[in-house]
């Protein structure tokens, strides 16, 4: 299903959601990636209609087996690859190569997809660091296990429970009925993906295309916490940017505005 604003020709099975810029647009539209768990719909809640008043076309795509994309039950046989390729696929069908921002599992993708194609720009959101899962693993065995244990229950095929969901993605307070909103639009992720991320398929910095980077983090997240984001940012030699009373959703937190004038500051910064 495509929900799109634009004549762009978007592959039919994936899921896009779209908005064109207010007033005269930047040359360089945006392309959010999102995470594991989740699929466009968390970019849809705040960060897209801002980026679209401030100047920008922008897209997000549910990775295939997500959302109302394709693919949703062959999910579990899903890898990194095949979520690069969405990510390849949707970016070749826009009118100029896009800015690319990826929260957390979307980081990782991000830092695959310049592997094999450049960027103008690139934003990672709390990002899986090059590194890998392991770091965030064993940092949840010893301070959260419960949440871990939640976590691995869900690739299972098991239903977060309103708790996790909260301590997994928020710091701030949350609306009750908000949280369960997006409770119900959680869903399982790959193992195969998972594993990928874990072990079997991590980035190559140096093989991959250089771009203008932005790397920031969540002071209180606790599935890629701040020494996680400074792994990302030492790799690619950058200067982190943790943000103070956040959690790992930061595009869903009562804080989100801040994090989204600081990336829009950013990239008008590289000239886009």
């Amino acid at each position: 299903m495509n929900t799109t604003t634009t004549a762009a020709k978007f592959p039919a099975s994936l899921e896009i959601i779209s908005h064109p810029a207010a007033g005269n647009a930047h040359r360089t539209p945006l392309l959010f990636v999102h995470g594991a768990y989740v699929a466009a719909w968390c970019w849809e809640e705040h960060f897209l209609p801002w980026f679209a008043r401030h100047g920008w076309d922008v897209y997000a795509l549910s990775l295939t087996g997500h959302g109302l994309s394709r693919g949703r039950v062959d999910l579990d046989h899903l890898s990194l690859d095949n979520y690069v390729a969405d990510v390849a696929e949707v970016a070749a069908a826009l009118p100029s190569p896009p800015a690319l921002i990826g929260h957390s599992m979307g980081g990782m993708v991000v830092q695959k997809y310049l592997e094999r194609a450049a960027a103008p720009a690139v934003v990672l959101m709390a990002s899986v660091p090059p590194q890998g899962l392991i770091g965030s693993a064993l940092g949840m065995l010893f301070t959260a296990p419960h949440l871990l244990f939640d976590l691995n229950r869900i690739m299972g095929g098991g239903e977060p429970s309103v708790d996790s969901l909260r301590e997994a993605l928020f710091h701030q307070p949350i609306a009750t009925e908000k949280l369960q909103q997006y409770w119900r639009q959680s869903q399982p992720e790959s193992h195969r993906a998972l594993w990928d991320m874990t072990l079997y398929n991590l980035p190559h910095p140096g093989k991959a295309h250089k771009a203008p980077m932005l790397v920031i983090g969540a002071e209180y997240d606790r599935l890629v916490p701040p020494n996680q984001v400074y792994a990302t940012a030492n790799t690619y030699g950058v200067r982190p940017e943790i943000f103070a009373g956040m959690g790992h959703g930061m595009m869903l937190e009562r804080g989100w505005e801040t994090v989204a004038t600081r990336i829009e500051e950013w990239l008008g910064a590289q000239g886009l």
